[in-house]
């Protein structure tokens, strides 16, 4: 018990908020609950257990507190707010009752996700136990149900007005990760999220974000941007990459033969690659230049220097692209839509559209661009038929023809 007591008092973080004494006393109640319930659950020895079991005997009476009154039969009568702590510490610690968000921090630190997804996380439990503590649900495992689960969906839009259903769906979408998480872990019986979603409002195809028409592309790349925006977006419209993986291109992703090797995005399981159009040869050759294999093929974007942000290393350059796009008139937004319908995004479109049109087939165009395929499985490729099969992919896309912003002609 000597290390027991030695971890609670190591678990009594001195920096907490300095707020009313019973919120302090319940913070380190809860935490030296649930230490009492890890070490209770790995005691297989009946008198340890039994010596933990008195320990949590005695410190819920410490809890309840001295009888505050007497009834009239001279029954002692206790504060029900302390009453109510001690009966939750109580079954806490004997493993009756888990927090919500007990296992989460263990949940959190074996998640292979973005910095961003993780932020989602966090933030979905913040939802959680605030609406818990609105709605007068007790927040433990063992009290939340479906029933609660289609509340919590129900209510969730009043509680958060700023954001949008799409948003909304993803704070659900992590709760359930996290349930499914403790399902294989036999923590909860079942992941009472699944199957819940907000309606979506259906969108119009007018509604919808877009390729960039040719009009627009060629305002764009004739326009008077830096030279690293023009390389760019040159590289975004014959590749179809994502912003962020562009950016954080290094020399050593650019192979010599002929290949671009872009980081993971999304749900991609590994990096993707991608021919290097013939037409992006110049481009690759000048930025790599005289830079050693870890070197940044775009070191004008360094990204955020703030420990900690969850912003990605294009976060700049998107805001930078969006200031350009806008000043050679290349807009389309939607009244009471927090983004418009076309953005950086838009090139991967237009990519994807001109390889259709080129009569390029679906599965290869996938495979470029890294989308889920469905029916048989190419794998990642390095040689052979299917990155010739890519590569004509690749060159069958050509940038429009337009005349540059100082009148020298035709690109």
């Amino acid at each position: 018990m000597a290390d027991l007591k030695a971890m609670i008092e190591q678990a009594d973080d001195p920096l907490l908020s300095k707020d009313a004494a019973l919120t302090r006393t319940r913070e380190r109640a809860m935490r030296e609950a649930t230490l009492l319930a890890e070490q209770r659950k790995i005691a297989f020895d009946v008198e340890q257990r039994e010596e933990i079991d008195t320990a949590i005997g005695w410190r819920a009476e410490e809890l309840a507190g001295r009888p505050v009154a007497t009834d009239e039969d001279g029954n002692e009568i206790y504060d029900p707010t302390r009453l109510e702590l001690a009966a939750n510490f109580f079954q806490t610690a004997r493993g009756e009752r888990t927090p919500i968000d007990q296992h989460h921090q263990k949940f959190l630190a074996m998640s292979q996700v973005k910095p961003r997804t993780l932020a989602d996380d966090i933030r979905s439990m913040k939802l959680l136990k605030k609406w818990c503590q609105k709605a007068g649900v007790p927040p433990y495992l063992q009290t939340l149900t479906k029933r609660e689960a289609v509340r919590f969906c129900d209510e969730l839009p009043t509680m958060t007005e700023k954001l949008t259903p799409v948003t909304l769906n993803k704070t659900i979408s992590r709760l359930s990760v996290y349930w499914t998480w403790l399902e294989n872990r036999h923590e909860v019986d079942a992941n009472i999220w699944k199957g819940r979603r907000l309606k979506e409002p259906a969108q119009t195809s007018d509604q919808k974000e877009r390729p960039f028409t040719e009009d627009e592309m060629k305002a764009l790349l004739g326009g008077e941007a830096v030279p690293e925006m023009h390389d760019l977006m040159r590289i975004a419209a014959l590749t179809g990459a994502r912003l962020d993986a562009i950016v954080c291109l290094r020399v050593k992703d650019c192979r010599d033969d002929g290949v671009f090797v872009f980081k993971p995005q999304k749900k991609e399981p590994g990096p993707r690659l991608c021919p290097i159009h013939s037409d992006l040869k110049e481009i690759v050759t000048r930025r790599t230049k005289d830079k050693t294999p870890d070197d940044d093929i775009f070191p004008e974007w360094p990204g955020v220097k703030k420990a900690g942000s969850l912003r990605e290393r294009s976060f700049k350059t998107s805001n930078q692209f969006t200031e350009y796009r806008r000043s050679v008139h290349v807009d389309d937004q939607l009244e009471g839509k927090r983004r418009g319908l076309v953005n950086f995004h838009s090139f991967r479109r237009w990519f994807i559209t001109k390889a259709e049109q080129a009569g390029q087939p679906e599965s290869t165009i996938a495979v470029v661009v890294g989308h889920k395929r469905t029916g048989m499985t190419f794998g990642v490729y390095s040689a052979g038929p299917l990155l010739e099969q890519a590569r004509l992919c690749v060159e069958a896309v050509k940038l429009p023809a337009f005349k540059k912003a100082t009148g020298g002609g035709h690109d």
